[in-house]
């Protein structure tokens, strides 16, 4: 930990924003996809935010400090979104088509949850944490293996593929576990990692569930509602 929650911010701040434009950069450039660009920034953002709150000296101030990275990035897509400003980069790394208003579904959500999920839970319980790194790493991986290997699609919703479900569940598993094992080893939650990871794989194995359904663009929102929910009954 810093002694100082804005120094905490700046480091942070930083981080994000080297992530994001490295991977805008990347897009542009057309070393790597939009639509690859786009996940990883979704897959990469979240554990690079969510370890640095151990920079911050938890004080009443710091998950309000912390939110403002978030706050300040969404607040940059939705003026992007309707057309404010002008960041061709960032429309290439996170949208599907180019448009920029695609921004104001998928990425806007993305932000706002991290906010709420910053300023709702910290790391005074788990539930935020896990949510977080469910909508990141699931969501992500789950879109980068179904358009590149999925062949069979899920019977009660076409646009979904079995391989992109595992990855859901695989990658939400993965990078929650990793995140979790890092803040109990450290000290910030007391119970064992063992006895966490079974709410983990519910938690998990839901998450999947609800991501198969055939509801486009609000897979962020209803991912994480899953995962706060079950959080609170498991936790």
């Amino acid at each position: 930990m810093l002694s100082s929650d804005f120094l905490a911010l700046i480091i942070t701040f930083a981080l994000s924003l080297i992530w994001l434009r490295i991977n805008d950069y990347a897009a542009h450039k057309g070393w790597i996809s939009s639509k690859l660009s786009r996940k990883i920034i979704h897959i990469g953002t979240g554990p690079i935010f969510v370890l640095c709150w151990l920079l911050f000296p938890n004080t009443s101030a710091s998950r309000y400090i912390a939110a403002l990275v978030p706050l300040a990035i969404t607040f940059q897509f939705f003026l992007v979104g309707i057309g404010v400003l002008r960041d061709d980069s960032a429309v290439q790394a996170m949208s599907r088509t180019g448009d920029p208003r695609e921004i104001l579904r998928g990425p806007l959500y993305y932000g706002l949850i991290f906010i709420a999920c910053t300023i709702l839970f910290w790391y005074d319980s788990p539930i935020g944490i896990v949510a977080l790194m469910l909508m990141c790493g699931g969501d992500g991986l789950a879109e980068i293996l179904g358009r590149n290997f999925g062949r069979s699609h899920l019977p009660w919703n076409p646009r979904k593929t079995w391989i992109g479900s595992l990855g859901m569940f695989l990658g939400g598993l993965f990078l929650s576990s990793s995140v979790i094992a890092i803040f109990v080893w450290i000290g910030i939650f007391s119970t064992s990692f063992l006895d966490i990871l079974p709410s983990l794989v519910i938690i998990s194995f839901a998450g999947t569930v609800v991501e198969s359904f055939p509801l486009r663009d609000v897979d962020n929102i209803t991912v994480t509602l899953t995962a706060v929910i079950l959080g609170y009954y498991l936790f």
